[in-house]
């Protein structure tokens, strides 16, 4: 029990199985066709589209190699990236953990396992992509790049 609560505030996010890549169903060129949640799939469509045209890729808000809520897999292995920093501590040269909180309005906290920091320009970035992930699957504003109509 935490603070007068049932259950923590906030959860290390565990590694998740990467799934095999699927191709497109025949005759069709939504390779998200099969997902149940048609948010997610829009939303991950139109960020492929938007990082064929320049959007980063460290500031996506879905994973499509995971085909999820980019905040539901940061913390698998496939997303520390030592050459660039992004989830990786170079003062302690470990990976750095993720802990979120799915409930609204949400928190997000990287930090390194040997010396509790995580500060880190490429580390902000996996901090807000995660931010804008959490409000988009509660159904908030999507970026305006890649903004979709109403669902």
């Amino acid at each position: 029990m935490v603070h007068g609560r049932s259950r923590p505030l906030l959860r290390v996010v565990p590694p998740v199985t990467v799934p095999e890549p699927r191709p497109a169903p025949s005759g069709s060129r939504d390779r998200y066709a099969d997902l149940d949640d048609r948010r997610l799939a829009a939303i991950l469509a139109a960020e492929d589209t938007a990082e064929e045209h320049g959007l980063n890729p460290h500031t996506r808000s879905t994973c499509y190699v995971h085909r999820c809520w980019a905040h539901q897999c940061v913390g698998d292995p496939l997303h520390v990236l030592v050459v660039t920093g992004h989830r990786w501590c170079r003062r302690c040269e470990c990976p750095v953990d993720v802990a979120v909180d799915e409930t609204p309005p949400g928190a997000v906290h990287l930090f390194c396992p040997r010396c509790g920091q995580a500060g880190s320009a490429a580390n902000r970035e996996v901090r807000q992509a995660c931010r804008t992930s959490l409000s988009a699957m509660h159904g908030g504003d999507t970026p305006t790049l890649y903004r979709l109509p109403d669902m």
